[in-house]
């Protein structure tokens, strides 16, 4: 069954790093399904992950000039920051109730994902850069909170952020991997200080991300149209949502 989760897991990584995520919405779920406790080894496991999907897909996006760093550095401090309060705060709000939040964030950003996607790329970055970095800082704080009470990267979150400015969706998914890495990199620290980790799960899993996103992230900047990223994102998104309601009810 552990290779069985490892051998899933890779090929998630795959996927999520065209998306510019970090992929512990699906992780962290299949971890629970798989008998391994959400708070004690899922949450922080999910974090190291996603930083580590993040961080290889985005080696692959810098070296194409991808991402734009003038929203992305506001964007990744601040994550930074608030990833790990939001790890510190996990531990004082029940497992069901964070596994709804989740469920409830996966419906929202999945629906509304596919229902953009046929819509036609801005031409035009909207704001100044002030109004940019302003709206990249506050973003960034309040998604990184979230980001580590839920165990996740904060990814899909910054993803619609960025198309609403009206960032090209692969030039989004690069830089989103820049903003994913430092929070899910931090809030697992932020775990870790309370000693939530599995070793065996964290190296062997951690492999698997790195091997899966370096081959997705260069798929993406290939091969990819931007519509069929947005359908992808979107559909797996609602795909995990419907699964971890059923575990529950």
């Amino acid at each position: 069954m552990f290779i069985i989760l490892i051998v899933l897991i890779l090929g998630f990584s795959f996927i999520f790093s065209m998306l510019g995520l970090g992929g512990a919405l699906v992780y962290n779920p299949m971890m629970v399904w798989f008998g391994y406790p959400f708070k004690e080894v899922v949450l922080p496991t999910g974090l190291l992950l996603n930083g580590l999907t993040a961080l290889s897909a985005a080696w692959v996006f810098y070296r194409n000039k991808l991402i734009d760093f003038s929203i992305g550095i506001p964007l990744t401090i601040a994550a930074s920051l608030g990833s790990p309060l939001g790890a510190y705060l996990s531990q004082f709000v029940p497992t069901n109730v964070l596994l709804w939040i989740f469920i409830g964030i996966l419906l929202l950003s999945g629906g509304r994902m596919l229902l953009v996607s046929k819509a036609p790329e801005v031409e035009h970055i909207r704001g100044s850069h002030t109004q940019r970095m302003l709206i990249g800082v506050g973003v960034g704080f309040s998604v990184g909170t979230l980001a580590g009470l839920l165990g996740i990267g904060g990814g899909l979150f910054f993803v619609p952020v960025l198309l609403a400015l009206g960032y090209p969706t692969k030039v989004v998914a690069a830089t989103t991997t820049l903003a994913v890495t430092f929070s899910s990199f931090t809030g697992f620290a932020g775990h870790i200080a309370v000693g939530h980790f599995d070793w065996q799960l964290l190296i062997f899993a951690g492999i698997a991300v790195v091997i899966g996103s370096q081959i997705g992230s260069r798929v993406m900047n290939t091969r990819m149209k931007p519509q069929l990223i947005k359908q992808l994102f979107g559909t797996v998104l609602l795909l995990v949502a419907v699964k971890m309601i059923w575990g529950l009810l």
